[in-house]
Order: C-alpha cells, then structure tokens, then sequence
C-alpha cells in the first residue's frame, strides 16, 4: 500500500511546503502551518450540479442582454438597506463577527421574514441540530412552512437538496463545518473554506439562487480563512458591537451591488434583534438638567449621522504623572487637544488627570468630534457645564483653528429632529443666507470663538 502523503498548510494565506515551519515565508505568520493529507488529482469528470454553463464567445456591451434584476426584500429594513435595497438573485454574500454577536440569529431571522413574505428559503446549519434551529426559531416569531432547515456538513449533500427544493434563497451556517468530499483534508482548513465558497459561487450563479454563508472570525477580527475569500464573493458584512451593550452594527465592507458607506443598528433584545429606528436615543442619556463635562456631537456611521455623548473628567493627579484614559475615542487625539488647550488657551493640564468617553460604547474614528472632545475637557476643568440644546461638530488643527467636516448639513437637520437648536461649526460649513432657518448656526474659526459659542446666552 502506497504510503499517505502529507504537507503542510498555512491556514492564513494558503502557503504549501513539505515540511513543518515555525513561520510562513508567505504572510509572515507564527504557528499557522498545519499538516493536510495532500489532494488527489481532480476528477475530469464534474458532478453533475456543477455542469458547465458558461459561453467563452465575446460579446459587445451592446450585444448583451439587459435584465432588470429584481431585489428580493427580507421585511428587515436595515439589512435590506445596508444590501441598496434587497438580496440580488444569484449573489453569494459572507456575513462575518465575533463569536457570540449574534450572526446565526440575524440570517435566521433574514430567513423566517422572506418566509413570511412568500419566499422560499433553504435554512442549513452544520453547528446545530433541528432541533436547537427549531428552538432558537420559535423565540424569534412565527415560522411559515416556505423555511425549510437542514443540519448537514457535506456540500454535495446540500447542493443536491438546493436544487431539489429550489430555494430563492440559501443560508449556509457555516462555511467553516462545510466539507467537500472531493478533498481529504479537514473541515475548516484553508482549502476546504476555499473550494466550498468556489462551489457555492458557481452553483449561485448558475441557478439564480441567493446565498448567504456565515464566517467565523479570527483573534483579530478578521474572517478566518484564506483572504481570497473575499474577493470570490459578492458582499461581505460585518457584524460588531460591543457584548456588553445591546446594541449592534452591521457595515458592508464589499458591495458589488450597493454602496458600502451603508450601516444597519440593531438591538439585542430577549426575543432577538430588533431594528432601531432612532439610533442616536440609544446613545444619548435623557438628562433634567446640564452638567459640566458633557458636549454632544454628531458622528456619522455610514451615511447616517447618530447623535453620541462625549464625556471628560478632568481632576487634579495624586501622583506626579497625571494619568490619561479614553474609551470610545482616538487616545492620540485627545492628547493632542490637550497640547491645543495648553498653547491656545493657557490651560494647564499638567497636574490634572483626564478622562474622556463616548457614551453607550460608541466608537467615534472621524475627526469631526474633535470639538466636542475639546468642549467636553473645558467644561470639565473649569467645572461649567455647556447648556442644554448645544451641539459640536468640527476637526481641531494644531494651530487651533476649526477645519470643515463632511456633510454637516445632514448631520444637524438629524439633531434638529431630536430638539437641538445651537450648532457651533467651523467657519465656512455654510455660506451667508445659508444657514437652516430657526436654528442658531455659530460658525467659529478658533477654538477660543468655539468655547465662547457654547456658553454664548
């Protein structure tokens, strides 16, 4: 008997050697390289839901056919608009997050709503049993006989009952317990994630059917498997949020069909997730009266700008370095207003420890909360509390100027709704007889006519 080959596979990036090494030469990484029986030759002869339909004749764009393409509408509003308005027929979209966020219960949610709209769905889960799909169903609503589940892990077994029950869409949970049993190597190794996705590409788009396929995510957070698994399918989301908060973000980092500047807030409920139609009321606490280092900002999460607290504590240091501690915000930035308020203001920050947070676990990157950071830190030392109503939006330079940020207009048309009527902005985010009608518009060039604003009666 011929002796069993075997080598050795980064689980990273796909790297192959015969023998073990501690590091890949390919990606760089430690401690990836995994032994695989090595593949037999393919088999010339195709399976028969993977026969060859595609026509290698060139054609002019004019010579092709144009199809209006139809989306199909879930019934969740945020997960259709983060797709640009529904799932396309025959796409093939991966949906990644951390362990525990909740990607089983959206996509089986997805499922049980286009049920109920009179779709056809093919629910297949190969980390749970029928009965565990049955129960955590049975807590999200009421299911239509259109779901149908299956617990599998073959994918030859799965395609063969796609094309039987005939689906309009596919759920597979996930692509890491797949197999295909052409190869020999493990469930979830590098080449089994990459021929599986390759077959559920091409059965998507030879039968029109839309797939969905859950990713499990790596310690960095990224999807697990090799990064060409990216770029075979048609959108990629990502679903984060913090688990000690309720609520959740869905982003489309890949979007063939949609734009990517799109994001979904969900909440965490007992009864599962649940769209939040006002997001900024999630991270805005309802307060009776001011209070001295509190200023709220807009950020924008996509397209969609969401009101955030931004808090700072500033207190005097017991020790001789005072201590700096931020969450929810760049820790760079904020030393760097600290150096704007010393220099332009004559603050000294050198014996008071500070402490600056975005409330409700809000992670704020733009620039755009620079002002309301900086507000928040002087209300703070100075133990005067900013009125209600005020909102801040503006980048900081280094020389102390207020700099234009993006869709400002859209972002306080969001904070009027909710009942804000000053707005300190930067100098020129509206040209004279611009400025909304009913509202206080107070544009600032520095820091010091923007502190002054704030506190303006």
């Amino acid at each position: 008997m011929a002796k069993t080959q075997t080598h050795y596979v980064c689980q990273n990036c796909g790297y192959s050697t015969p023998k073990w090494l501690g590091k890949c030469p390919e990606c760089g990484k430690w401690d990836t390289l995994v032994e695989e029986t090595a593949v037999p030759a393919p088999s010339r002869q195709r399976p028969s839901y993977l026969a060859v339909t595609e026509s290698p004749t060139p054609k002019t764009l004019k010579q092709v056919e144009k199809v209006k393409v139809r989306r199909m509408t879930t019934g969740i509003h945020e997960f259709d608009r983060v797709l640009g308005g529904g799932i396309v027929p025959g796409s093939l979209i991966l949906l990644g997050g951390a362990p525990g966020i909740g990607k089983s219960t959206i996509t089986l949610d997805v499922s049980m709503k286009a049920a109920a709209s009179g779709e056809r769905v093919l629910y297949v889960s190969g980390e749970e049993s029928e009965a565990q799909t049955a129960m955590r169903a049975e807590r999200l609503g009421q299911a239509t006989d259109a779901l149908q589940i299956m617990t599998a892990t073959e994918l030859g077994t799965i395609l063969v009952q796609a094309k039987k029950v005939n689906p309009r869409l596919l759920v597979i949970d996930s692509i890491q317990t797949m197999y295909n049993q052409e190869l020999e190597s493990a469930a979830g190794s590098v080449g089994q994630v990459r021929e599986c996705t390759a077959k559920l590409l091409t059965f998507a788009k030879e039968t029109g059917i839309a797939v969905i396929i859950i990713g499990h995510v790596t310690k960095e957070g990224n999807i697990a498997g090799p990064r060409l698994l990216e770029h075979m399918v048609d959108v990629v989301l990502q679903f984060e949020g913090d688990r000690s908060y309720t609520y959740r973000v869905l982003r489309a980092l890949k979007n063939r069909f949609g734009s990517t500047s799109e994001c979904g807030i969900f909440s965490m409920e007992e009864e599962g997730l649940r769209e939040v139609a006002n997001p900024s009321g999630l991270f805005l606490e309802a307060k009776e009266e001011a209070v001295s280092g509190s200023v709220i900002t807009a950020a924008m999460e996509g397209n969609r700008p969401i009101l955030t607290e931004i808090q700072a504590l500033v207190s005097h240091t017991p020790f001789g370095l005072p201590r700096r501690t931020v969450v929810g915000v760049d820790f760079n930035r904020v030393n760097m207003l600290l150096a704007v308020l010393e220099k332009r203001c004559g603050m000294n920050f050198g014996d008071q420890d500070a402490y600056v947070c975005a409330v409700g676990g809000m992670k704020i990157k733009e620039p755009a909360a620079d002002l309301a950071i900086l507000g928040s830190l002087v209300s703070s030392y100075r133990n005067r509390p900013v009125p209600m109503g005020v909102l801040a939006i503006g980048e900081v330079g280094l020389t102390g100027e207020l700099r234009r940020v993006g869709l400002t207009d859209r972002r306080i048309k969001e904070a009027a709704q909710l009942g804000f009527k000053r707005f300190i902005v930067p100098k020129g985010s509206f040209p004279f007889g611009k400025e909304p009608e009913g509202l206080t518009i107070i544009q600032a060039r520095t820091v010091e006519e923007a502190i002054a604003g704030m506190y303006r009666e």
